[in-house]
């Protein structure tokens, strides 16, 4: 596991006394975004999910890792009240809320035409409306402590990707939301941000949507559409919500989404090969030289 503080440029201490509650906080992404909120001075995380053992596994590696003190409410994202419920639990055990950071998701792969109604509206319920839930049941206390919401999106919908109508659809349904609550919570002091994480190595994720790889032959596969030409680190993540969280660095940022995705999502096959590049230009400057009309003197 990399270290998130061993390369970063900020502060260990920039986000100290600040309180986080992290939904998706028990594994990958999730729990890196975690590992780097406390190891930059949060003072308390409280972690959420839907698998118990997950989140008491999460709470204890992390909590030895930073020597903060790391809770966890076991919650399904879809249910109101859920969302409430963990709102209070952080508000009961650390006093306030500070930073909440939407990264709870569902996705697997399937074609369009296979897929059933259902599936469909559990990862558009998940991702969609247990983002607005957990927004929603955050406001007040945000409010009080001019906090930040951060929502973890993707970039599946940014032109469309194979396989993954559901979850495109899900995510461009929460950029959308980033966007209007910036607008409206804006006046309330609330800053409000996206991210947009492209293949990240080693996660639940990207596993799930590579079954039968090893996690070398997926990066070696993936990376061949990164301009960057790597996959990204849960390090990668964690640098750009602590960017957005600090009040210094992100104080002016909001209704933005962040895409940290080492290019992927701009990266199209080239028409032609980069060693041809250089010989086809001068092939046409010559075509052009010999085919430009000579200008005679009338004197």
């Amino acid at each position: 596991m990399m270290n998130l503080t061993s390369n970063s440029p900020f502060n260990a201490e920039c986000l100290k006394g600040k309180v986080a509650l992290i939904t998706g906080g028990g594994s990958g992404i999730g729990y890196q975004i975690t590992l780097g909120l406390l190891n930059h001075g949060v003072d308390c995380a409280v972690i959420c999910g839907r698998r118990l053992n997950f989140l008491q596994r999460a709470c204890e590696s992390l909590s030895n890792a930073t020597g903060k003190r790391v809770l966890y409410q076991c919650i399904d994202v879809r249910d109101a009240q859920s969302c409430v419920d963990a709102v209070n639990y952080t508000l009961e055990q650390c006093g306030r809320l500070d930073i909440c950071v939407n990264g709870a998701a569902g996705n697997f792969l399937s074609e369009a035409k296979s897929l059933k109604p259902k599936g469909f509206k559990t990862v558009m319920e998940i991702d969609a409306i247990g983002t607005f839930n957990i927004c929603h049941a955050a406001f007040e206390p945000l409010r009080r402590t001019r906090g930040c919401i951060i929502n973890i999106s993707a970039t599946l919908q940014y032109g469309a990707t194979w396989w993954q109508a559901h979850a495109s659809a899900a995510k461009s349904a929460v950029d959308s939301l980033t966007r209007s609550l910036a607008l409206e919570w804006g006046h309330y002091g609330i800053r409000v941000n996206g991210i947009a994480p492209g293949p990240i190595a080693e996660t639940p994720g990207t596993t799930k949507l590579a079954p039968g790889m090893t996690g070398e032959d997926v990066e070696a596969m993936v990376s061949e559409a990164i301009p960057i030409g790597r996959m990204g680190q849960g390090f990668d993540i964690g640098m750009a919500v602590i960017y957005l969280s600090n009040d210094v660095s992100g104080g002016f940022v909001t209704g933005n989404i962040l895409v940290v995705d080492g290019g992927q999502w701009l990266y199209k096959e080239p028409m032609v090969p980069r060693e041809m590049v250089s010989e086809i230009s001068r092939k046409v400057e010559k075509q052009s030289r010999e085919m430009r009309p000579t200008t005679l003197s009338k004197l």
